[in-house]
């Protein structure tokens, strides 16, 4: 510890007597197998068991982490580590931490982020239910490749290797296991070089239930993915909203539309302009929601965010909302000069909504 520290091994920790232990022997075996200076960095959030004195009493370092959540005291752990680069893990034992030579192999040539996988790796019995290793990882893995543009297959594997430097940029902040899904999105987007590396998963030592909560947990993933991606939730539906709406209206503008023996008509106009309303306002909803989460550091500013915090884009905006309002008098006083031409008695709906 008195020589210079190259690798971090951070580990969280909450109440993790039973296996803390094997997990820093394992890791200063394995920063000595990589021949690499480190230390080992116990990020302790809360524990009642005697985790910091068995961590302490083995040589690691240990910080104080109050503010409960696995993200929080992986922040923390982060902002307190001492090495170029760091490799977080669970204490748990269910990652063998004498084996970090690839991942050290991988951020000495050049990236910044060198995620573990296990789903490409060997997960041993009884080490991951069923339903996270068929269901909730791949799942979840899917969705955030198509929204955020990366090929990792195993999005919420616990064990990874980055640049400190280069996370502590990327303005990381959740303090809950979102925080798994946050690394890699916000990584995506701020186009951080990554790679993976298989690694083997163990059943964990504890004989306690795990933290992670499956259902609740997998929802607060998904549900931070969507923040993320307000251009695949809002814009992207909402343009094909508005482009199908209007090219079904102005087909059965001048009169119904005959598909073989399907006939389109007035119900299917309704439906179609309603459709440019609805995509209207849900596109004005992802412009919003996207400038939102700019400017709370979310996302990075984008070509949408910078145009729509001009001013000049608001009095656009209101110039053709007003103009609209002014176009759209000039049909309903026909409507309503229709309505007085029949003693404003029944209309026929195919001429009056068209």
């Amino acid at each position: 510890m008195t020589q210079e520290v190259e690798f971090t091994i951070l580990m969280p920790c909450l109440n993790e007597a039973q296996t803390l232990k094997t997990c820093i022997v394992k890791a200063y075996e394995g920063l000595a197998a990589a021949q690499v200076s480190g230390e080992v960095l116990i990020a302790d959030n809360g524990s009642t068991d005697h985790s910091p004195e068995i961590a302490e009493r083995e040589g690691a370092r240990v910080v104080y982490v109050s503010k409960r959540g696995y993200g929080a005291a992986l922040l923390a752990g982060i902002q307190s580590a001492k090495g170029e680069y760091v490799i977080m893990g669970d204490s748990d034992d269910s990652y063998d931490w004498s084996k970090i030579q690839s991942f050290v192999e991988y951020l000495h040539a050049g990236y910044d982020v060198v995620m573990g996988t296990r789903l490409k790796g060997t997960i041993l019995p009884n080490a991951m239910p069923p339903l996270h290793r068929w269901l909730g990882n791949p799942v979840l893995t899917f969705i955030g490749n198509v929204l955020f543009g990366t090929r990792i297959s195993d999005y919420h594997c616990g064990m990874r290797g980055f640049k400190r430097a280069s996370v502590l940029q990327i303005n990381l902040h959740t303090p809950g296991m979102e925080f798994a899904t946050e690394f890699v999105a916000k990584a995506a987007l701020h186009r951080l070089k990554m790679t993976e590396v298989p690694i083997t998963y163990y059943p964990d030592g504890r004989s306690r239930r795990p933290h992670l909560r499956t259902w609740q947990d997998g929802w607060r993933h998904l549900s931070f993915m969507l923040l993320l991606s307000p251009t695949w939730i809002f814009l992207y539906p909402a343009a094909a909203m508005m482009i199908v709406g209007l090219i079904v209206s102005l087909l059965l503008l001048p009169g119904p539309l005959y598909i073989g023996s399907i006939a389109l008509d007035i119900h299917t106009l309704l439906v179609s302009t309603m459709s440019i309303v609805v995509g209207t306002q849900v596109m004005t909803l992802g412009v919003v929601g996207h400038v939102f989460s700019v400017n709370s550091k979310i996302l990075l500013p984008t070509y949408v965010s910078r145009l729509a915090s001009q001013g000049s884009f608001l009095s656009t905006g209101l110039a053709i909302g007003t103009a609209l309002i002014f176009i759209g008098i000039f049909p309903t006083l026909h409507a309503v000069n229709l309505w007085a031409s029949v003693d404003f008695g029944a209309l026929d709906a195919r001429q009056a909504l068209r």
